[in-house]
């Protein structure tokens, strides 16, 4: 047994290589799928941006294909039990309110590496969930 096998996990999901394989690392230490959530945070483009004007329909409608999107990158049976979550946000914000309210013990995440002007400019999803959360984070590099 060991120390995640018990444990309620998040892990947020950006469609990236990376984010899938810290997935499957999470599936294969848990003993129940079911403790498993993956989480993808979709950026609120109604909010500040002039013109750019979405009806609750169209976010509806981002937020149905990005599940389903999901729905089918998970379909293989031993995702079977694999809570999958679709919201819109800042991701680091989303992702840690979203921890403390299952009570999730980890979150655990992949580190894409970037440094310098581009994590100025880009900003740092892994750093604004590790100081935001309210449980440990483990950040995967390559």
């Amino acid at each position: 047994m060991s120390w995640f096998s018990k444990k309620t996990v998040v892990v947020p999901v950006d469609f990236s290589d990376d984010s899938f394989e810290a997935v499957e690392l999470v599936l294969s230490l848990l003993d129940d799928p079911s403790r498993l959530h993956v989480v993808h945070v979709l950026q609120d483009v109604a909010a500040g941006q002039p013109g750019m004007l979405f009806s609750v329909l169209e976010e509806a409608e981002r937020r149905d294909q990005a599940r389903k999107a999901l729905v089918e990158r998970f379909s293989d049976s031993k995702y079977s039990g694999v809570a999958i979550h679709v919201s819109f946000g800042d991701p680091g914000q989303v992702v840690a309110e979203f921890a403390t309210q299952i009570e999730a013990e980890l979150i655990v995440l992949p580190s894409h590496g970037r440094s310098g002007v581009k994590r100025l400019l880009i900003g740092s999803v892994a750093e604004r969930i590790t100081r935001l959360a309210h449980c440990p984070v483990l950040i995967l590099r390559r």
